[in-house]
Parts: C-alpha cells; structure tokens; sequence
C-alpha cells in the first residue's frame, strides 16, 4: 500500500506544474486584443485616498500648540477687553465681546491645527465646516456686541 502512495505523490509531482501567474504564458494573449480579460484589475480613485494614522505623537505636539495659542488668545481676550472699556463701553459688555473673541479664535484655531496634524483624516467637511462656522460666528457676535 506504501507503494501505490507513493506513486500517487509521484504522479502528482510530475503533473503539477506549480504556482503560475495568470497571463504569463504569451501564447494566452494575442497582440490585438485589447479586450479586458479576467486578470484585469480595476481601480477606484476614491479608494487610494485612505485614512492615515496619527501618531500619538503627532497629536501630542498638535495639542501642545493647541494650548499654546489658547494662552495667547486668553492675553488677547483681556487686551481687547480693556480696549473697549477705554473706548467708553460697558465692562460687561467689553467682557462678553472679549470671550467672544477667545472663542472664534480657538475655534478657528482648532481647525487650522486639527489640519496641519493630519490633513487626510480632519479636513473634511464634517470636522472642519463646524468648528469655522462657530468660529465664523463668534467672531461676528464679539463685533456686533462690542458696537453696544
């Protein structure tokens, strides 16, 4: 019985002729043919752009200049603050303006750098439209309260 096994393995070595690749052989394909054949791959555009990672340190140094230029904004919120209230407005006024103006730029601040760490993943329109929107918006509302 081991012989005739062994046979069957023989017989199986010599008629298998291996791993081939798919179109290898130049007699399978004509010259003129420029019809698609089953080998043939499509590609969608739409796939090659995929989602890359971020690193954790990439979003660790992206939310380091993040707090960075909220410190600044806070300065700023204060600066324009007292500007106004020299200009005659109400404190309170010249307070709610001045926090206006922290928002619209932290806001137009967190899209700008949510971009510049990774472009692919956070500058879509369903990330970044909002956060300039607000952004947009707060900055309109601390002009229009600040005229108060």
């Amino acid at each position: 019985m081991s012989d005739n096994n062994n046979e069957i393995i023989l017989a199986q070595a010599n008629t298998d002729a291996g791993f081939k690749l798919p179109g290898a052989n130049t007699n399978e394909r004509q010259a003129g043919s420029e019809q698609p054949t089953a080998n043939t791959i499509e590609v969608n555009p739409g796939d090659l752009v995929g989602t890359s990672a971020t690193s954790s340190r990439e979003m660790l140094i992206g939310g380091g200049i993040f707090v960075v230029l909220l410190i600044a904004f806070f300065f700023a919120r204060n600066a324009y603050a007292n500007h106004l209230v020299a200009k005659r407005v109400s404190p309170t006024t010249a307070g709610s303006a001045g926090w206006l103006l922290f928002l619209g730029l932290s806001f137009l601040s967190a899209a700008i750098v949510l971009a510049l760490v990774n472009a692919q993943r956070f500058l879509n329109v369903f990330t970044t439209a909002p956060l300039v929107a607000i952004g947009v918006a707060a900055l309109v509302g601390m002009v229009v309260v600040g005229r108060r």
